[in-house]
């Protein structure tokens, strides 16, 4: 006869096994179809077309930049170097921040895998891109009003950087395809990485801690929320497979949680933090977490509390 703890453990194992290979086998058509969108926009639609959409009126600015996704779904990873140029370029700050904060989460793609992923739960799909374009247009007028000064660490090498792009481009030196499928490929086994290593640890969580102490933790009115947030900072998923990962939870966790996790993950994670460092002053990259950080969780409150 087999112990109990025995017996537990090889439970918790096939549970384990059984979780990440549902996640990955479901999540990776979306991130796969996500990448190639992602890769022939970044190489075929010039920058300067995504310009002309932005009307000179901030607060109009602001909503068309919250809706660019739809139009120009790039992925979040290829979207701060290009949200950098555009800036510097002359594209206003806060139609910029707008545009990279809602743009990976308000796509065609990320849409219809959230749908996929909550098709059980229809409202969290329109819950998930409702919040996130309130939220980055609150961020993109707080922006405009608040901060007067250039955040970007160096204009003129990012000019530099975009005028070498475009003298690239200018001589075909390069086939576009070609480098489409090349930034691509990178793209895929960058974000493949990480969907692994978050389902790997997703799968963890759901198969070995007490199923009484993950309700303690995702039923809680706070607690849910604080957990989500470095959930999602630290496993950095692409948007077009989070919701994967959301979903295997929604037994355990309370749907607001679930919706914090959605759209604060897309908009500020541990890769995208290290992006932003690298193309913006320390001090503004703090304010953008810090009003992501408040904002989608009292967003997310606000929509259990009206919506679901």
């Amino acid at each position: 006869m087999l112990s109990t703890d025995v017996l537990a453990n090889v439970q918790g194992m096939n549970t384990f096994k059984t979780m990440l290979i549902s996640i990955v086998l479901e999540a990776m058509p979306f991130l796969l179809l996500g990448v190639v969108v992602s890769s022939l926009m970044q190489v075929y639609i010039p920058e300067q077309w995504i310009k002309r959409f932005i009307p000179k009126n901030p607060i109009l600015g602001v909503l068309v930049a919250s809706f660019l996704g739809i139009l120009f779904p790039v992925c979040e990873c290829g979207l701060i170097p290009v949200v950098r140029r555009l800036i510097a370029k002359g594209m206003p700050l806060y139609a910029g921040v707008t545009f990279f904060l809602a743009g990976p989460i308000v796509n065609p793609v990320v849409y219809s895998a959230t749908f996929v992923a909550f098709r059980t739960k229809p409202e969290m799909v329109y819950a998930r891109m409702g919040l996130a374009i309130a939220v980055a247009a609150c961020i993109g007028l707080i922006i405009y009003l608040f901060v007067k000064h250039n955040p970007l660490k160096d204009t003129r090498d990012a000019a530099h950087a975009h005028h070498t792009h475009g003298n690239t481009h200018s001589t075909k030196k390069r086939n576009k395809l070609q480098e489409a499928i090349q930034h691509g490929g990178s793209e895929f086994f960058d974000m493949g990485k990480y969907l692994i290593l978050g389902s790997f640890i997703t799968a963890l969580i759901q198969a070995f801690i007490p199923r009484s102490e993950l309700i303690d933790i995702g039923q809680g009115e706070y607690t849910s929320h604080l957990f989500m947030i470095g959930f999602a900072y630290i496993l950095s998923l692409c948007s077009t497979a989070d919701a994967f990962v959301a979903a295997s939870f929604m037994s355990t966790f309370s749907a607001t949680s679930l919706l914090t996790f959605l759209v604060f993950g897309p908009m500020i994670d541990l890769k995208g933090t290290l992006m932003l460092l690298s193309a913006f002053k320390a001090r503004f990259v703090i304010l953008l977490i810090v009003l992501v950080a408040i904002l989608v969780p009292l967003g997310a409150l606000l929509v259990g509390r009206f919506y679901f």
